[in-house]
């Protein structure tokens, strides 16, 4: 799993690429997460477009990491989610639990529309 972050506006986007699986992946996105929350980004978006593959042990750290964000008065949202990912979240009945866009215009315009 690896991962690169660059900034629309003042939302910050975590552009994940591999396996979000037990061992490296799971371990990245955790580190990332608590780096962004602990620099006080408020606004997290997660680009899920090429991550390949979703194992139980990812489904826990995507779901630990958006409960983070809340914890600490973040926003973290996920974008681009399909194929086997957007199946195990489906049949897991986690999806309607989050915030999920398939365009990045649009992720980025609701952040902005839910603090009106």
């Amino acid at each position: 799993m690896e991962i690169d972050l660059r900034k629309v506006e003042d939302v910050i986007i975590l552009d994940m690429t591999g396996r979000l699986t037990a061992g490296i992946g799971d371990i990245v996105l955790q580190e990332a997460m608590n780096q962004l929350v602990a620099d006080d980004w408020k606004k997290i978006l997660l680009n899920l477009s090429k991550v390949s593959k979703i194992d139980s042990a990812g489904i826990g750290e995507l779901m630990a990491s958006v409960k983070l964000a809340r914890r600490f008065g973040c926003d973290a949202r996920l974008l681009n989610v399909q194929g086997q990912v957007l199946r195990i979240l489906e049949l897991s009945q986690l999806l309607p639990l989050l915030d999920v866009y398939q365009s990045e215009e649009d992720a980025i315009t609701s952040f902005a529309a839910s603090a009106e």
